[in-house]
């Protein structure tokens, strides 16, 4: 156990072990290099600014870095020293917390003008001991605005022997013309990796043992904080009896069985509802929280959409191989689309978890419709499959007669295949009957400025087989006409005869298509069962029409027949 002070009382291992010196910071390197060269080169600015989240060493970093300015060496005659002797009466003063020119102040409980008056008064008085008068003002992002103003004046024109060091957890509340006049150190949530190895080391030094996957979890739950990290391993280290045990922690910390929730996440993907249900009542009754539970199967979404990206990811000692052999089982069978689809359903259910009157039972209904939805194929999916499966012809709607009618897909990928049969098999000219005939074709031809200015930058009249007249707007190029004779020619090999006008532009090609889409999804959201979905999803709506159908009026909507309507929905 850790040791006990000279009354006797028992010292927490985030004081205990709480750093004294550069060379004891985790994962400050470049904090550490910068104040190093300011020291060698004397170029100490008067006031710092350190950010970060909570217990990553803000305060801590702060003291070492009165230390180092202040230290005077064991013989009494040292200078700035980025490796502070912490022996002389200064380093120890300061260590301890009694030095009379080292002045803390907790912004979060003095955040009047008054607070800020009363410890700026003594700016002008010279030091008593120390080389520099420091003042620290914690969580400096609390004060007040009349307080940030009377901390200014004096940040503008500070005195030599006075140096300021501020710490924040949420520097953009800070006023940019406070920022201004700071030195900004950045202090860098430490890795899974470095807090285990010094969780390691603390319990080596305590006399103890641990499992590593024990530290491990401590490690991840400590969330980059070191300091969250310690009271956990303390708290660990007094429910244990000599041995920190991974059951121990996952109990502790009201983590599920890492296994149960793989298999949970496993079913999930693959649209097992009944296995999910059976797996999260078998993780309740062992103690599992529900909003732990759906955080932890967050975590995993990431770490295989991840190793999906980035295959390496799995190769690294940050995670378990347990965790490795899911990440590879997994990847190669579940697309991006998907575990973003998951991500969201998750994200979105931890706010409903937060207002459910019974917290299991709503973790087991999203667990539902995320289940439901992940053996659902993608929109994307479904359209490719209509395409391999379907006998229609792409542009002529022949089923039509007997019923049923034909899938509108993509205009411009229709006509580009009708245009390329003519050409190849008969080798005449294509022919445009339409000028939304003409703007696809040449889009999928890949004549995409082209197709752009017909679409966008004029106005068409009149149209006929090699006749068109036209209105242009000022953003129409000069070689435009050039292009389109040229390509016209080379479409249909026939000269056109094009008569065009600049002025005020009528309707485009493109205002046209925008209109007609939204009365599409006017006239599709009227059907009662894309009525219920959207009812049934809030805030969702209607972003694309990908495939339309028509449907049949007498039925008075959408049957599972010819529900063929897909759209996107926006959660």
């Amino acid at each position: 156990m850790a040791e006990e002070n000279k009354d006797n009382q028992y010292v927490v291992l985030a004081r205990k072990y709480r750093p004294q010196s550069f060379e004891d910071l985790l994962g400050q390197d470049a904090l550490v290099q910068t104040l190093t060269n300011a020291i060698k080169n004397n170029r100490l600015h008067h006031a710092y600014i350190l950010t970060g989240i909570r217990g990553v060493g803000k305060t801590t970093t702060a003291r070492i870095i009165a230390k180092a300015l202040n230290c005077i060496g064991k013989d009494g005659h040292g200078g700035p020293t980025i490796k502070p002797c912490g022996l002389c009466e200064n380093c120890k003063a300061i260590s301890e917390g009694r030095h009379i020119d080292i002045l803390e102040l907790d912004a979060a409980s003095r955040t009047g003008v008054d607070d800020i008056r009363e410890i700026l008064d003594g700016v002008r008085y010279k030091p008593t001991n120390a080389r520099y008068k420091v003042y620290i003002i914690d969580e400096v992002h609390m004060l007040s605005k009349n307080a940030f103003n009377a901390l200014l004046k004096t940040l503008e024109e500070p005195p030599s022997h006075v140096k300021f060091i501020f710490a924040t957890t949420e520097i953009r509340k800070v006023p940019v013309t406070v920022l201004s006049r700071c030195q900004r150190f950045d202090l860098q949530r430490l890795t899974i990796d470095t807090l285990f190895n010094h969780f390691k080391n603390i319990i080596g030094k305590e006399g103890l043992q641990a499992e590593d996957e024990a530290l491990q979890i401590i490690a991840k739950a400590a969330d980059g904080s070191c300091r969250d990290g310690l009271s956990l391993l303390d708290q660990a280290i007094s429910l244990s009896s000599g041995t920190v045990s991974t059951e121990i922690v996952k109990n502790m910390i009201g983590l599920a069985d890492r296994n149960q929730t793989f298999e949970l996440f496993e079913a999930l993907v693959a649209g097992k509802v009944d296995e999910v249900l059976t797996n999260v009542k078998e993780q309740y009754k062992n103690g599992a929280n529900p909003t732990t539970l759906i955080q932890d199967l967050i975590n995993i979404t990431h770490m295989v959409a991840k190793a999906k990206i980035v295959p390496s990811s799995v190769d690294g000692d940050s995670l378990a191989e347990s965790e490795k052999e899911l990440c590879k089982r997994l990847s190669g069978n579940i697309s991006i689309a998907i575990l973003s689809k998951i991500w969201q359903m998750l994200i979105k259910g931890i706010s409903e978890l937060a207002i459910a009157p019974v917290q299991i039972d709503a973790l087991e209904m999203i667990l539902i419709r995320i289940a439901y939805s992940a053996s659902l194929p993608t929109p994307f999916e479904i359209l490719n499959d209509v395409k391999k499966n379907s006998n229609l012809s792409l542009s002529t709607p022949q089923n039509a007669q007997n019923g049923a009618s034909a899938p509108i897909i993509s205009h411009a990928a229709a006509l580009a295949e009708q245009q390329n049969s003519a050409l190849a098999n008969k080798g005449n000219g294509a022919v445009f009957n339409t000028p939304e005939e003409m703007a696809a074709y040449f889009e999928a031809n890949r004549k995409l400025l082209l197709s752009y200015a017909i679409k966008n930058d004029i106005a068409i009249s009149e149209f006929s087989d090699g006749f068109i007249k036209m209105t242009l707007s000022d953003k129409v190029s000069n070689d435009f006409m050039l292009n389109l004779q040229k390509e016209l020619l080379a479409a249909t090999g026939k000269n056109w005869k094009i008569e065009t006008v600049r002025g005020q532009l009528g309707q485009t090609l493109a205002a046209k298509e925008h209109a007609e889409e939204e009365e599409n999804k006017r006239s599709i959201s009227e059907y009662p069962l894309v009525k219920a979905i959207l009812a049934e999803f809030k805030g969702s709506k209607i972003e694309t029409l990908t495939r339309l159908k028509q449907l049949e009026e007498e039925e008075g909507g959408l049957s599972s027949d010819d529900s063929e309507t897909f759209f996107d929905e926006e959660l």
